[in-house]
């Protein structure tokens, strides 16, 4: 399964009045294991950013003279996340923000207009969060303490280091395989932009299998029914 964890900095909150993406920060998993392929892209918005924006992110406009135009850069956006599940925190905020983008840029190239959905699903960490912790804080932040997720390093938010720490929180979250990339014969690509990433950790040649004997068995078989005559008969497994 092909995962893209993606996040974005912006002028300011609200699309629809017309705030435009200035960062975008993608991270490429393939069957829970990062790939080493990232997409990392700062944006010219062609307008001015707001100050409340800018506290959070620390990017001011002066610091994107020179940088591409969504415009520039939507192709190479949409072959990289093309067809893979978008993991993203708040989902409808970046969402948003990108199907705004993709209708500036249809209505510049003549492409067909369509939101990003189309071309990806969409899994939204935050919701799952409030799913597992109802009624506690599920920020980034909050999920980093609570699965001890190390983000010392986040002093200002960033597309692409958000990116990296989200999919260290979505694999903690749903319980499986962290960020060591350990090698299951997935290619470990180069970068699309931006800097390279650590390598795979390779597996031993040969892994030992150790087998339950009869003895062991029997025994795992007379706790179950203890189980279940404990729990009157709600066993799910047995």
């Amino acid at each position: 399964m092909r995962q893209v964890v993606l996040d974005t900095e912006t002028t300011g909150l609200e699309a629809e009045r017309g705030h435009r993406i200035i960062e975008i920060g993608c991270v490429e998993m393939q069957n829970r294991r990062p790939t080493g392929r990232h997409f990392h892209e700062y944006l010219n918005p062609e307008r001015e950013i707001d100050a409340g924006a800018a506290a959070v992110h620390g990017i001011t406009l002066d610091k994107l003279a020179g940088k591409p135009r969504f415009a520039e850069v939507a192709q190479r956006f949409l072959e990289f996340v093309d067809g893979a599940e978008l993991v993203i925190h708040n989902a409808p905020f970046d969402v948003a923000f990108l199907d705004s983008e993709l209708k500036r840029w249809a209505a510049l190239t003549g492409a067909e207009p369509a939101g990003i959905r189309a071309r990806c699903r969409v899994l939204d960490t935050l919701a799952l969060a409030r799913e597992m912790h109802p009624g506690q804080r599920n920020g980034l932040d909050a999920l980093c303490k609570r699965y001890s997720i190390d983000n010392s390093h986040r002093q200002l938010h960033g597309a692409l280091l958000d990116a990296r720490i989200l999919a260290d929180v979505y694999l903690a979250m749903t319980g499986g395989q962290n960020a060591l990339a350990l090698d299951d014969g997935v290619p470990q690509a180069a970068p699309v932009a931006g800097g390279a990433t650590p390598g795979a950790v390779p597996l031993p040649a040969s892994l030992r299998v150790v087998n339950a004997n009869a003895d062991e068995l029997a025994a795992h078989d007379d706790f179950m029914k203890l189980v279940h005559k404990a729990s009157g008969g709600k066993v799910v497994w047995q």
